[in-house]
């Protein structure tokens, strides 16, 4: 089975540059830690302040099948780490305290009322 990653953190202003991660595994972390505001389209419209590891060591297969190894830090660390987090199965929500993940959670349920009901 493949894992899959297409991800591009370029500013809007710049060219498109999209990293293609196959496999991509992380093979060390930082002990340090950073604090970004993270979103996602599986939970629309919702942000929260999520820690994670300031920085990575990453391993990937690119689309010729070679393997590569790059270290990343700040939004690059964070949008790696949330990426192979959803290959996982987890979501930045699971990141959060439970009344945090609940309030977040009724905020969806709201919103898909309110469009259901439009």
């Amino acid at each position: 089975m493949k894992r899959v990653v297409v991800m591009d953190v370029s500013d809007d202003k710049d060219k498109p540059e999209p990293l293609k991660l196959i496999n991509p595994e992380i093979i060390w972390e930082s002990e340090e830690t950073s604090i970004y505001q993270e979103g996602c389209l599986s939970i629309p419209e919702q942000y929260a302040d999520v820690e994670r590891p300031a920085e990575v060591g990453m391993r990937y297969m690119d689309e010729n099948g070679e393997t590569h190894e790059i270290e990343a830090d700040g939004l690059l660390a964070t949008c790696i780490q949330h990426e192979i987090d959803h290959l996982d199965g987890v979501l930045f929500t699971d990141y959060l305290s439970a009344l945090k993940r609940n309030m977040i959670l009724k905020k969806v349920q709201k919103l898909q009322k309110t469009k259901k009901s439009a």
